[in-house]
């Protein structure tokens, strides 16, 4: 039988540095001989990366929150069908940019208290949940900086400003206390080679007891 693959998530504030970090880890596992999987949500698999773009671009009250959830949702459930579930199936490390957490935060908390919303909806639908998730903690009026200095399509949420992220960092921080079995909290606010050889010690510990 094929041993069953690892679950690795990053999440964090926009611009905290965590999809740099998911591609340094990944390259970093296969140069070691690991097979993995690197992807990202919402996005991941067609169907969710056409999703990606109703949600992530556009004027910020373009969705209802009830909406987002429901196209979040959507997205998540066509990734997890059609790449992450196979992929792990098959054995291989997948690393993914952002999963439900992110949801149960950008939507869950700071839209309305739609928490319970988020959490039903993943329970019928997702039900499924990292091995890992490391959380690259930032402030948040540096983390938005980066975020907007990219001057890219996708920055419907960052134009809801500096509240919000520090209302997400705070929701990140609750979310880890929450779930400590398998989140790691990871200072993001230094150079990207010392955050990341805090990510691959934390992996490769994580390897070892798998």
């Amino acid at each position: 039988m094929t041993k069953a693959g690892l679950f690795i998530t990053f999440e964090g504030i926009d611009g905290s540095g965590k999809s740099t970090q998911a591609r340094l880890l990944a390259d970093d596992l296969r140069s070691s001989g690991h097979d993995v999987i690197l992807t990202r949500e919402p996005g991941g698999s067609p169907g969710a990366e056409e999703i990606r773009a109703l949600v992530l671009e556009g004027a910020t009250d373009r969705w209802s929150p009830e909406t987002e959830i429901l196209l979040f949702t959507a997205a998540r459930r066509d990734h997890l069908e059609r790449v992450i579930n196979p992929a792990l199936a098959r054995g291989q490390i997948v690393i993914c940019d952002r999963f439900a957490d992110s949801t149960r935060m950008y939507q869950g908390l700071s839209r309305g208290d739609l928490r319970a919303m988020v959490d039903q909806l993943h329970r019928l639908m997702i039900a499924k949940e990292p091995d890992l998730t490391l959380l690259i903690d930032m402030e948040p009026g540096l983390g938005l900086d980066r975020a907007l200095s990219r001057k890219g399509s996708e920055e419907r949420f960052e134009e809801f400003g500096e509240d919000l992220q520090k209302r997400m960092r705070a929701g990140f921080l609750d979310l880890a206390a929450e779930f400590p079995e398998r989140f790691r909290v990871i200072d993001g606010a230094r150079e990207i080679e010392a955050v990341a050889r805090d990510v691959r010690d934390i992996v490769l510990d994580k390897l070892v007891q798998s």
